[in-house]
Formats: structure tokens, sequence, C-alpha cells
């Protein structure tokens, strides 16, 4: 893999249009809310019609194909996310149950939903991966409904019952779960492989109309990060650099090498580890500061890791591409 083709035409990119972001910020042209109203358009709307398009233009052989993908996305992301859960938890002792549910929010989550699309279409939809663009979004399309419609409610839940234990007051351990399946970015890709496993062929001519607003997707979610970050105080501590770790090097470590018993597709692969290794959600970070619990932590180990992330998105592709050749499953 031409690693000078990942930096100039995936993380350059993103560099530039997170820095136009963030310097709009300092100067007071937008702000926080200005932010959060930017990830709204991007998680009801822009996201969804992605995924949803991309999708439902697969057919049911391609969905069958990418079983084990689904099942190795599961299984490991979730595992990470309660590893992440039990080292806030039981690792740092001023840490509350609800401390430990948001940093699992946010590190044991990869933001796919902001930067999911503009990372992976520039890699992968070239030589020599060649992948389709039905092939990445059912990647995003996975790792998002683990995050959006397991993970958050989840972390939702764990968070909710340290609140609802240190409160004494009890909430519905459901009601999270039925949050999350409501959001468009949760059903509008099941609502895709449910269409595809139906067998109706997606209109040719529909596509257009989901295509407008489905490229404003990556280019405006991540100027909206660059947004959030400027709003960000950071202060690096130990439990930074931890979450920083946990997301960066063991949860693509984790996806590479049970991936790699199990011989996954070498494209599905790269682009799961890729997915894998994207900086912390920054859905973590939005419900921190609604229930506000873990913000200035949560906030430092996002944009350690998003800085991070320059080196080690490269780092990883090469990794996963050399772990491969001497696996033999390229």
């Amino acid at each position: 893999m031409d690693l000078s083709h990942v930096l100039l035409y995936a993380i350059v990119p993103i560099v530039v249009v997170m820095l136009a972001g963030y310097l709009s910020g300092k100067k007071g042209v937008f702000d926080g809310n200005d932010a959060k109203k930017f990830n709204k358009v991007v998680l009801d709307y822009a996201l969804p019609a992605a995924l949803f398009v991309s999708i439902a233009q697969s057919s049911r052989s391609e969905l069958g194909a990418d079983m084990k993908l689904s099942i190795i996305s599961l299984v490991v992301l979730m595992a990470c996310f309660m590893l992440v859960y039990f080292v806030f938890r039981y690792g740092f002792k001023k840490n509350t149950q609800a401390d430990a549910a948001v940093a699992a929010l946010i590190s044991g989550s990869p933001t796919i939903g902001f930067l999911g699309f503009a990372v992976l279409e520039p890699i992968f939809e070239v030589a020599p991966f060649g992948a389709s663009q039905g092939a990445v979004a059912l990647v995003v399309a996975i790792v998002g409904i683990v995050v959006n419609a397991v993970g958050i409610p989840v972390g939702l839940a764990l968070l909710n019952a340290g609140n609802a234990k240190a409160s004494g007051k009890k909430e519905s351990p459901w009601k999270p779960v039925i949050n999350a399946l409501k959001q468009p970015v949760a059903w509008a890709p099941i609502l895709a492989v449910v269409w595809v496993l139906v067998g109706i062929p997606f209109p040719k001519w529909l596509a257009p109309s989901f295509d407008l607003i489905k490229g404003a997707n990556a280019s405006m979610a991540v100027f909206s990060a660059g947004i959030t970050l400027s709003a960000i105080a950071i202060k690096i501590n130990l439990q930074a650099i931890v979450g920083s770790v946990l997301k960066l090097i063991i949860m693509p470590a984790a996806v590479l090498i049970v991936g790699i018993l199990f011989k996954m597709d070498y494209v599905n692969l790269q682009m799961l580890v890729a997915a894998a290794a994207l900086p912390p959600a920054f859905s973590g970070i939005i419900i921190a500061d609604e229930y506000d619990t873990y913000v200035a932590t949560g906030t430092t180990s996002l944009t350690l890791s998003v800085i991070l992330y320059i080196g080690f998105c490269p780092l990883w592709i090469w990794i996963t591409e050399v772990a491969a050749h001497a696996a033999g499953i390229c």
C-alpha cells in the first residue's frame, strides 16, 4: 500500500477541513451550539442517507459474504468497549460507574459516523484495494450499527445505573436501547439491509435524490469536529493517555488478531482495522456534556487521539498489510 496516498488523499484533507473548523471556532465565527447543529445534520440526515442508499444498492450475496465481518465487528468492538469500562471503573479509584460508562462511550467506540466515509473511501476505493462503494458503506454501516445500536444503549444503561445508584432512583434499562433505535443513524442501515434481503431492486433514478445530502456527510462532520475541538481546554493526564492507548492501539490490534485467526477477506480486514483505529466517538463527548460527567478528561482524550491518529492511520494500514501477507490471507 502506498502510504503517501493514504496521507495525501485521506489524512491531509481531514486535517485541512478540521483545521478550518478549528480556526472558525477560535475566531468566533461558529461556536459549540453551531457544532451541535452541524452534528445533527450529519447524524440525522447525511449519514443515514449515505448508509441507506449505498447498502440498498448491494445484493444478497454481498451481504451474506460479509457475515463474518458483522460477527467479528460486534464481538471484538463490544469486548473492547467493556474492557475500557472495566479499566476506568476499577483501574482508577476516583472514577464512579458513570465516569467509566462515559469513558467507554468515548474511548471504547470509533467515531465511525463522523470520519468513516471520509477516511475509508479515499483509501480503499482505489488500487490496490479497489473496494466498491457498497463494500465501504457496508463496513461503515456494520460498525455504525454496533456503535449506535449496541454500544450507546449499553453505555447509557451503565451510566443511568450508576446515576440511579448514586441518587437512589431506578430507571428502565430498556429505555436507552429504544431511544438509540429511534435514531436515523441506527434504523436507516437496518432498513437498508432488510430492503436487500427482501429482494426489492433499488431504483437507479432514486439514488440521485440521496446523493446531494449524502455528499455533505464527511465534510460537514470533519468541519464540525474542528469547531468542537476549538472549545476544548486540553489538560493531558494519565486517564487521557490510557484512553488514547486503548482506542488507537488495543482496539485495532484486537480486530487484526481476530480477523487473521478467522481468515477474514483481506480488503474487509483492512477496512475494519482502519475503522477500529479511528479516533474516539464524538457522540460520547455529546453524552458526557449532556450528563455533565467526565467531560474534561474525555474531551482531552478525544483531542489527543485525533492528533495521534494522523500517524496511527497509515501505521495500522501498513501493519495489517504485513500481517495479512505473513498469514497468507492476501
